[in-house]
């Protein structure tokens, strides 16, 4: 059974930065695709980014783009989530997703098989 376990998640000022870290174990890692999502106090779970098996391609939703990296370390069972510029609509509890995904369904959630428990991430004014 394959367990993602996140860390990273803080409380930080706007304009910040945060690394979330999410270590794998249980599965053959390089195998899956990988993603972020998060999801906000009342609102429905969203894609933030997702990372090939090899790492090479990257998916980004538009908001994200150019303030968040994704990355992987295969070696290592890890992939990571770098974000800069925190803003206050950033706020979420992030969750690491992983999965044998099609390229075409690495947006949505469901097309995931395994799930960490999420890392709390506050963004203040």
């Amino acid at each position: 059974q394959v367990q993602l376990v996140e860390s990273g998640g803080a409380l930080v000022q706007a304009g910040g930065s945060l690394r979330l870290s999410c270590a794998a174990s249980g599965g053959t890692f390089s195998r899956y695709r990988m993603g972020w999502f998060r999801q906000a106090p009342g609102k429905e779970r969203e894609f933030v980014a997702a990372i090939s098996t090899s790492g090479v391609a990257t998916y980004y939703a538009d908001s994200m783009k150019g303030r968040f990296t994704i990355s992987r370390d295969n070696a290592a069972n890890t992939v990571y989530l770098q974000m800069v510029s925190l803003k206050p609509e950033d706020t979420a509890v992030y969750y690491c997703a992983g999965g044998i995904v099609p390229v075409s369904s690495v947006y949505t959630d469901f097309k995931y098989a395994y799930w960490g428990q999420g890392t709390q991430v506050t963004v203040s004014s």
